[in-house]
């Protein structure tokens, strides 16, 4: 029995002797069932008393035991609203560098050229960060190969701390005119893998993204040799001044916002 439970049953026997004395000991029956209601209401009293006060013992020790789990863990980092993560979607390798399906590593190569960036190999990819009016974007291209690129995706999101909303990825779409541009906050994979896998390691597919039209000018059949297929004159004579749109779209998606973005580049 611990310490206050002792002085409770003390505290009883105190009252028990208080009562007998009241009645005396020559007492009735009457007065013998009188003293015994005041006891049951004393031991209830009593026990009451006991189990709130282990009641709030308990709550102290857990949350004190709560409190030293959770210094075990560092805190949480604030998002960074002000730090973009460009994710341009392709395949590694010179077999690749100039296929349609590349289009997202390539819009990314006109950036970093065109701002004087140098290309770092890290974990998952290569990386660069294009600082503009207060903003950071970090331009990633994965080495994971298309078909697994949500792996690099969210590596590099957790990383840099930054939130979904703020991630773009860049891709091709042969669903479009060639040249043509589709950007919006989220929507489905469209049958692309790399779109696909994002979107399965996310968890949803409310993530923006940036769709560059390649067309569909292939035969039954020829979709695969067409998507990895290279540009043709033609199309390398037009790509300079759609690479340029498109570096200023994905500027654009950072300083005025995507739906802002989404109502100036949309079909043009």
């Amino acid at each position: 029995m611990g310490e206050k439970e002792t002085n409770y049953t003390r505290f009883f026997m105190v009252k028990m002797i208080s009562l007998r004395k009241f009645f005396g000991f020559d007492k009735s029956a009457k007065q013998e069932q009188l003293v015994k209601e005041k006891a049951a209401i004393y031991r209830s009293d009593i026990s009451e008393a006991i189990n709130k006060e282990h009641q709030e013992e308990s709550v102290k020790s857990t949350s004190s035991k709560g409190a030293e789990e959770l210094k075990k863990f560092p805190p949480a980092r604030e998002v960074n609203m002000k730090k973009f993560l460009i994710a341009g979607l392709g395949n590694i390798g010179p077999k690749y560098e100039n296929t349609r399906h590349n289009i997202g590593f390539k819009v990314l190569d006109y950036i970093a050229k065109h701002e004087d960036l140098s290309w770092e190999t890290v974990k998952l990819g290569d990386i660069t960060t294009l600082k503009k009016k207060g903003r950071s974007f970090i331009l990633l291209k994965p080495s994971t190969y298309m078909n697994l690129s949500g792996k690099a995706v969210k590596y590099w999101m957790e990383k840099e701390n930054i939130s979904v909303e703020n991630l773009l990825v860049v891709t091709d779409d042969l669903n479009l005119d060639f040249g043509t541009f589709r950007i919006k906050t989220q929507g489905s994979s469209g049958g692309h893998n790399g779109l696909k896998d994002i979107q399965a390691t996310l968890g949803n597919g409310k993530y923006p993204r940036f769709r560059f039209g390649i067309s569909d000018a292939f035969s039954k059949g020829r979709q695969v040799d067409y998507v990895l297929g290279e540009w043709t004159a033609e199309e390398e004579s037009v790509l300079i001044e759609r690479l340029e749109k498109a570096k200023q779209a994905v500027e654009s998606f950072g300083l005025a916002g995507a739906n802002n973005t989404m109502n100036a580049f949309n079909g043009k």
